[in-house]
This record gives C-alpha cells, structure tokens and sequence, in this order.
C-alpha cells in the first residue's frame, strides 16, 4: 500500500483527528499529557487537533473540580468527547408496527417509542405512521431533527443497497419501493437500509444473547420465518441481499404452507395473521390435542429451516427471536433435532431483546456508520507526528 507523504495533509489531518477522537472517547476525562501518551502524537499535534475538535462541537473542555485540597500551580485542562454532540435513530417497519429508538453517538438510548399499524396498511399510510412516530420521540426527548447523524432501518423483505425493497411479501405495497430514497428525503442524513432479520442479528450480537460470539444465525421465527448471519463477527447479506430468507423454502418444492401447517381445522387457517396464530398457541397450551399437532407441525418447519443453514454456515449459536421464541419448549425440539440433521450442533438461545431487537440492531447500524465517519482510520496508514 501506498505511503503517507507530506503532499496529504488532509488526510493526515483527518487520520490524527479520529486517533484523539477515539483515545477521548474512551476516556471519561483525558489531559492533553494522557491524549498524548495514549495516541503516540507529539504534545503540539494534540493540541491542535483538540483545539480543532472542540470548534467541530465534537470535543469540550471540563471544568476544574473545586473539591478537595488545592494542588500549587494551575490544573491540568482536561476534556471529553461530547456523544449528545448528535444523535442516532433505529427504526423497526414491521407487519403491525413501527418503532423507533434514539440514542446520542456513545449508543446511549434515549427514548423510545412505538405505533401500531395495520398489516394492511398501504405504503404510504405506514411511512406517515413512523414519520409521527419519529416527530414525538423527538418532541419528548427535546432532541432537534437536524442533529441526526445517520438512521438506521430494519424492514422485511431483500434489499438492494440502495434501501430500495426488491421484494417482500410481509407489507402491502413494499415490492418496487424506493424506501431508502424516501427516507433520505425525510432525515437529511444518511439512512441505512437493512433487513429485519439481519438488523436483529447484529442487535443480538451488540447486546442480547449472541454478545462475544462472532459466528452467530438469529431466526426471526414468525409466519414466515426469516434469518440473520454473522460470519466472523460481519453480517452476511449473500451476493444479492437475500441470504437467509428461510421462509422460502416452502416454495421450493414444499408444499406446506403456515396456513396448512398452522390449521387445526383440516382448511387452511384463515386470515393468517398473529391473532388467530395466537389462538392456536393458546389452546395447544390448554390441551386441545388438534392445536398441540398444530404447533408441532410449526416447530418441526422451524428446524428443518434453520439446520439447512446451520449446515451451510456451522454457526456457535443460534438465537431464536420473533413471536416464536415464547412459544413452551421451542428450544429443546430445536436442539434435538439439530444435533440429528448437523455434524456439530450449535448451541440454542432464546433473544434476549425480544421485540426491541430489531429497532436496537438498526441503531447498530446507524451507530457503525457514524463511527467509521469519526474513529476510522485506515488500516495501512498510523498517525504520524
């Protein structure tokens, strides 16, 4: 790779930059002798790159304490990274609801908030939803609109990488729409797109039950169940954005549907939708011999899906989320039938952030690219003097 030269000085700029920033960030308070120590940059360098953080609105200087006994000669200066300098949005477009999370640039949330929303919702009426759901989370947070940095977004379906949905059959009016640029006209920053599935996977990975496991599948079991992989720690999209979408298989050659899987009635279940879902999990926990056969039936589905991809991918875990991870005794059929179809079976969790899992991953994602804009630093290029 190339070298550094004196003719890059904005690059070193930046460069010497993200190194303070980061040494600051992962500090409470910091002197200018300790940001030194930490970085390797000469005293001068840091000074002004402080003094340059600070105009940005990134850095500030602390206050002196004026408790305990006073020392000789003037206190150090000491400073801290501003993380309410901005601020991160996570958005959940689902079936029945939208919701949203707020964060400043250290990922700390704070608020949070949701809408119900019909499953038959146009596209239209289900984006003016989360508009208004975003307007009063900031309106009770008393965070300005213009402070977003960047906002992330968990939405069913495959995704181009623009945010533009190339199908999805879980919302009306989805398939075509350039949901991205639809966004992106709305925040005035930038928006990123994700999957609902994959968002989950890097949420749990973040701070569920995956924490400290980099080779992770997260089923996000419903009607039609969906998937998210992280290999070695990075999320796995496939070539184009349709990597884990489990719940196709039917489709291949399988002809049993949720409706047939889920219907004690010997017709197909209908409407298909989470009350009458919850119907049938709720007379299969009082006995109803038909509705247990149904479930049964459910789960059985559910492994089949999920060892196709653990045999692909030989994950350490897998973490089961969605409306089905609170079904009674979902993990031990799970586990059973892993360890018969996988030559080395994973191990099985429940999530660990439930229905928040998806709004939390999207931050993630908003989180991630705000870090990369500030912290980042290439990896063939050091800070220099």
């Amino acid at each position: 790779m190339g070298q550094l030269t004196g003719g890059d000085p904005s690059l070193l700029r930046r460069i010497n930059s993200a190194v303070v920033l980061h040494a600051l960030r992962a500090a409470d308070l910091a002197t200018l002798t300790e940001i030194t120590r930490v970085t390797g940059l000469s005293r001068p360098t840091v000074e002004g790159v402080v003094e340059g953080l600070i105009e940005a609105g990134l850095v500030v200087e602390s206050a002196a304490e004026d408790g305990g006994a006073r020392r000789q000669g003037r206190p150090a200066r000491k400073f801290r990274f501003r993380a309410e300098a901005g601020h991160l949005l996570g958005l959940e477009i689902g079936p029945h609801r939208v919701a949203a999370v707020l964060s400043d640039l250290d990922g700390k949330v704070l608020g949070t908030a949701s809408k119900d929303v019909s499953e038959d919702a146009p596209a239209d009426d289900r984006l003016e939803r989360l508009r208004t759901t975003v307007a009063d989370l900031l309106r009770r947070a008393g965070i300005a609109r213009n402070t977003l940095r960047a906002v992330g977004v968990g939405s069913p379906g495959i995704l181009e990488a623009d945010g533009a949905v190339r199908l999805s059959t879980a919302l009306p009016e989805w398939t075509g729409l350039q949901l991205g640029e639809r966004l992106r006209r709305s925040f005035r920053c930038p928006v990123l797109v994700e999957n609902d599935a994959n968002a989950a996977a890097v949420a749990e990975h973040w701070k569920g039950a995956a924490a400290g496991i980099d080779d992770v599948v997260f089923v996000l079991a419903g009607l039609s169940p969906g998937a998210g992989s992280l290999i070695g720690g990075r999320l796995h999209r496939g070539f184009g954005g349709a990597a884990g979408e489990i719940g196709a298989l039917h489709l291949l050659g399988r002809e049993v549907t949720p409706e047939t899987l889920l219907s004690t009635t010997g017709e197909p279940l209908h409407p298909l939708d989470e009350q009458a879902v919850a119907a049938v999990f709720a007379h299969a926990k009082e006995g109803d011999e038909r509705a247990r056969a149904a479930v049964e039936r459910f789960i059985q589905r559910l492994v089949h899906d999920v060892a196709a991809l653990v045999l692909a991918l030989d994950p350490e875990l897998v973490v089961v989320g969605g409306w089905a991870a609170g079904l009674d005794g979902v993990l031990g059929p799970l586990h059973r039938e892993l360890a018969r179809y996988c030559l080395r079976p994973p191990r099985v969790a429940l999530s660990l952030l439930g229905g928040a899992a998806v709004a939390t991953g999207a931050l993630r994602l908003a989180l991630d690219h705000v870090e990369e804009q500030l912290f980042a630093v290439e990896g063939t290029v050091t800070a220099r003097r």
